[in-house]
């Protein structure tokens, strides 16, 4: 190694002569030669700071010299750094090889957080060592967090902040630590040696910006490309080390972009596809590890690809490999329906037209950046998006629409393929009488937008020429105002214009699908769902490609219209693969109502619901075509066999020509609640009206709920609460609409509510009780139901979807099964001494009478203060709770909305018909 000095200096009076070196000596420093070094001859040459876009001060240009002298009268301040001059001799020869393109090549990219970790890289390099493509290119982003490090570093510098020491020490041991994770002998030796020489490098000069007090664009992104070196050269290593012929590629040397604008570039395709074929001319092998993000200006001055620079750089790839497929890896498991964060019901989709990915990532899908796209579509080379995190998950394809059609069949009817939204959005109308007919005034209206710098997301006119309006960012809209009004302020004088109006706090939804331009009822079908949720739709915009309509509301309104919109588009298979688990009370009157009701879904609704199997807690019936439900229980004795679980699910869930399937668990069994989660990750819907996997361990259920929302199945439980009654569905309506919740209080059990409403007239307590249970609407044992145990069940139910993260444990619960009766060994014996605590309990009813009350067993959410409470409450007689009758349930909603007068659902919460009502209700709902 030799030392060099690099000279910040006033070169007004010195030949350039004097920065030259021998021309036998060869600096491979491949992340200065842009800065320092000329790349068609062995010498280093001056370089001005203007070049480089650095202010004109004191000091002018850079130079780089062994031994470095300047001539007298120079002023000049010297940074020691080390260089390799021994890395290549000059006069070494290389055989030539033609570049192969086409589909041998496929084109993976990995951002940083799949290279976040020396694990993660190890993941990394299995994907790439079992992919079976001839040939394979991998473009790599830095690690995790490196790349706002290296901004960091810059920043620090220019600031004469000295921590930038400190600082760049870090990211020297975060990569050195990592390279020991996974790199030895000479390989660790190589990169080290590479690192080592690199940070000292970079060390010299962050020291020159300090000296400068600034920083330029240029040398901002030479110093935070280097983390994408890093990264590539280790992952080479890594593979290399596993025998594969691999060699890493600098993608400066190849890549060359044309900045149009501060966070824009164009790729110069010919050149770069030029300097690809003598790369791998030098470079020939059948993996190349590539930097994502940096690339050069035609004057080899080094920059990047700016917002989603690694993405972009796989497509570009793609396109000067013409690969056959360039998969992008992430976190996610593709391209949603809708931003799962806002609409829980979400779906993968499983492919995109490239005009539909565009759309969506236009309005706002974060996958993939829209330039993205445009390399790839020109030469029709599908884009994978990937979760390295879910190999199992399939992802999503974008490509040509008739591939995506032909391999996407589910999706023929789905119109609409998503939805998207953009925020902090205003609403620009330039109106007026004077603008009908003259010529020029969108371009006067559009060129004061210009002159301002302010980006138009969306335009509307109307077919009469009276107004223009268009949305814009918030934060340019104030720009954009003045603008106009200081361009057409003799035109507003007179009258000609009305005014220029701006309507602040609007966002963006966008419904995108290739098919809508051929199926009409789209519009009508969206309008009517936005009309439906009380949505008010403040401009409206569609290109007669018909691949979006768009629409601006209010942006309290924004989640609330995306929701409606969604819901009303989802269609899934009319055809439903069901398994029955429980055949008892609830589930065989639930197969009889599906058996009455199957002709009729089929011949007017196209629905074919169809039961594949039949599992009891000791025998099953399966069928491979749909058991015929009219014979379902002489066919279970004839040919069920014994109770299988697994074999039952892989039944159902393996007719693969009935896409979709569901599992409904009619049972109260923990055991069968605990296989919900596996369940749906294997794509398979639940429904059920179990009550024990919604009120178990919390982390349990939000576990369940996660998988819910990032799948593409379903999880109904409907009749959990309530039965029949649409408790939950009311619920969610609040919530989703954008109501808030302050309190639940409901009569949730039948058994109870039966007790009370007929414990009156100076009956006994355990009189009723009796009743109760030889009318069939008790447990076998009364204490289940007197524990209040169901109950609290239902209460944190509730209390979880209101958003309470509340264990079962945290629910207070008033027991009515007296102390020393908790123990009796029968419910013949608790029957038998029940009588002899008659007195308490008339003793509440009778004073509660003379207040002119009655008593009634509660269960309480009380959403404002994050509690829940299940016990027996007195109530005004001219109070709802005091008007029930029989066995019905009623539940209060008390929210927002409904402060002064609650929100009521009443009716009949018990019952197998009313029960197996509510699970055929949501069966539909996957229809």
């Amino acid at each position: 190694m030799a030392s060099f000095s690099v000279a910040v200096a006033n070169f007004s009076r010195v030949s350039p002569a004097h920065t030259s070196l021998h021309p036998h000596h060869n600096l491979l420093q491949s992340q200065c030669r842009p800065l320092f070094l000329s790349r068609h001859s062995h010498s280093l040459r001056y370089v001005p700071f203007q070049q480089l876009g650095f202010p004109n001060r004191r000091y002018s240009g850079f130079c780089l010299r062994k031994g470095l002298t300047l001539p007298r009268g120079t002023e000049a301040r010297s940074i020691t750094t080390r260089a390799s001059l021994t890395d290549i001799s000059p006069n070494v020869s290389l055989e030539e090889r033609q570049l192969p393109k086409g589909e041998t090549w496929s084109v993976h990219k990995f951002g940083g957080t799949c290279v976040g970790t020396s694990q993660r890289i190890k993941n990394v390099a299995d994907i790439i060592l079992k992919d079976d493509s001839e040939r394979k290119l991998v473009v790599v982003s830095a690690m995790s967090k490196v790349t706002d490090m290296m901004y960091d570093l810059i920043y620090k510098a220019q600031s004469r902040d000295e921590s930038y020491v400190s600082s760049l020490d870090a990211v020297l041991e975060k990569h050195s630590a990592t390279a020991h994770d996974i790199l030895d002998g000479d390989n660790l030796a190589t990169f080290l040696s590479k690192l080592h020489n690199d940070i000292s490098n970079l060390k010299a000069m962050l020291r020159a910006i300090y000296i400068a007090g600034h920083a330029t664009e240029s040398f901002t992104d030479f110093v935070v490309g280097h983390g994408e070196l890093w990264s590539a050269q280790m992952l080479s290593l890594v593979i290399r080390k596993n025998g594969s012929d691999c060699k890493w590629m600098d993608t400066r040397d190849v890549l060359i972009v044309n900045p149009t604008s501060s966070n824009q570039v164009d790729p110069d395709y010919l050149e770069s596809e030029q300097r690809l074929e003598k790369w791998y001319s030098m470079n020939p092998c059948e993996v190349i590890i590539a930097t994502g993000f940096i690339a050069s200006t035609p004057q080899n001055i080094p920059t990047t690809l700016k917002r989603d620079g690694s993405d972009f750089s796989a497509a570009i790839m793609g396109a000067l490999f013409r690969a056959r497929q360039v998969t992008i890896w992430t976190d996610v498991d593709g391209v949603y329906s809708a931003d799962p964060r806002k609409v829980s019901e979400a779906v993968i989709l499983k492919t995109l037209s490239y005009q539909e990915a565009w759309e969506m990532s236009y309005f706002g899908a974060n996958v993939l950046h829209p330039r993205t796209i445009i390399p790839v579509m020109r030469y029709g080379i599908p884009i994978m998006i990937r979760n390295i995190f879910n190999l199992s998950s399939s992802g999503t394809k974008i490509c040509h629409p008739s591939v995506s059609d032909h391999e996407d069949k589910q999706n023929l009817q789905n119109y609409v393929k998503g939805f998207a939204t953009i925020d902090n959005l205003a609403l620009v109308n330039v109106e007026g009488t004077g603008m009908a007919g003259v010529p020029g005034t969108a371009s006067a209206i559009f060129g004061a937008v210009k002159d301002v710098g302010a980006n138009v997301i969306m335009i509307s006119q109307a077919s009469s020429e009276h107004s223009v309006c268009f949305a814009v960012p918030e934060t340019e809209v104030k720009a954009v105002a003045a603008a106009l009004e200081s361009r057409f302020r003799q035109a507003l004088d007179n009258g000609r214009l009305s005014q220029v109006a701006v309507i602040p706090n609007c966002s963006i939804l966008a419904a995108v699908g290739q098919k809508m331009a051929s199926t009409p009822g789209v519009s009508a079908t969206l309008f009517n769902a936005l009309a439906k949720a009380n949505i008010n739709v403040r401009a409206i915009a569609q290109g007669c490609s018909e691949y979006n309509i768009t629409v601006v509301v209010k942006r309290e309104d924004c989640i609330k219209a995306l929701r409606a919109v969604h819901s009303r588009f989802y269609l899934s298979r009319t055809t439903l693969a069901m398994g029955i688990i429980g055949p008892g009370l609830i589930g065989s009157t639930l197969l009889d109502q599906l058996r009455d009701q199957a002709s009729v879904l089929k011949e007017e609704f196209n629905i074919d619901l169809r039961v594949m199997g039949i599992l009891g807690s000791k025998s099953m019936l399966l069928s491979d075509a749909g058991i015929d439900l009219a014979r379902w229980r002489e066919l279970r004795e004839e040919r069920g066999e014994a109770a299988d679980l697994e074999k039952f699910v892989q039944h159902v869930h393996g007719n693969h020509f009935i896409p979709n399937t569901a599992l409904v668990d009619c049972t109260a069994d923990s055991v069968i609640a605990g296989h919900y989660y596996d369940w749906l990750r294997k794509g398979i819907h639940v429904v059920t009206p179990n009550k024990k996997a919604n009120s178990g361990p919390l982390d349990q259920y939000l576990r369940l709920r996660a998988l819910q929302r990032q799948s593409y199945t379903h999880y109904f439980y409907e009749a959990t609460v309530g039965a029949g009654l649409p408790i939950v569905s009311t619920l969610r309506g609040l919530l989703e609409t954008g109501d808030r919740i302050l309190q639940i209080e409901g009569i949730f059990s039948g058994t109870l509510s039966y007790i009370f409403n007929n414990f009156k007239d100076g009956r006994a307590f355990s009189e009723v009780v009796a009743e109760a249970k030889e009318a069939g609407y008790t447990e076998p044992d009364p204490r289940d139901d007197l524990s209040g145990t169901d109950v609290a069940r239902k209460v944190i139910i509730l209390a979880r979807e209101s958003g309470l993260k509340l264990e079962l444990s945290n629910i207070p619960v008033e027991s009515l099964v007296p102390e020393p009766l908790q123990v009796c060994a029968s419910s013949q014996e608790f029957m038998q001494e029940l009588p002899k605590f008659d007195q308490e309990f008339t003793k509440k009813q009778e004073y509660a009478q003379n207040a002119g009350e009655v008593l009634r067993y509660v269960g309480v959410v009380d959403v404002t203060n994050k509690k829940g409470v299940v016990e027996l409450r007195r109530y005004k007689k001219d109070h709802p709770f005091a008007q029930l009758s029989g066995s019905d349930n009623i539940i209060a909603f008390t929210t927002r909305r409904y402060r002064n007068q609650p929100l009521i659902v009443r009716g009949p919460g018990a019952g197998a018909q009313v029960t197996a009502g509510g699970i055929f209700s949501d069966i539909l709902r996957l229809a």
